[in-house]
């Protein structure tokens, strides 16, 4: 089933978030390359695809998994989490309807 994960940032966390970067995309390169992995991307805290310093407020990652709690265990281990960018991450079942 897919779940979606809708993440929060921490306000002033850009830095950290640059230096979790290389190991969060492995993360979600192993979901891809099993063909897991619908979407994944930030949301940038301006109108634009490259904030600058503005940075991000947050995640969204829509993956397959085997159950809900499967997904939870995944997003517990983001390196997002332990680097101290995410406030508040939320997962959830979801059902693609379009396209």
């Amino acid at each position: 089933m897919l779940y979606a994960i809708i993440a929060s940032d921490i306000p002033d966390t850009l830095s950290k978030r640059l230096d979790a970067r290389p190991a969060h995309i492995a993360r979600l390169e192993a979901l891809k390359n099993a063909g897991r992995l619908i979407l994944a991307g930030p949301h940038p805290a301006i109108d634009s695809n490259d904030p600058g310093e503005a940075g991000f407020t947050g995640s969204l990652v829509v993956a397959e998994f085997n159950t809900l709690q499967d997904a939870q265990d995944w997003t517990d281990n983001d390196p997002y989490i332990a680097a101290g960018v995410y406030d508040q991450v939320v997962v959830k079942p979801f059902k693609k309807v379009l396209p």
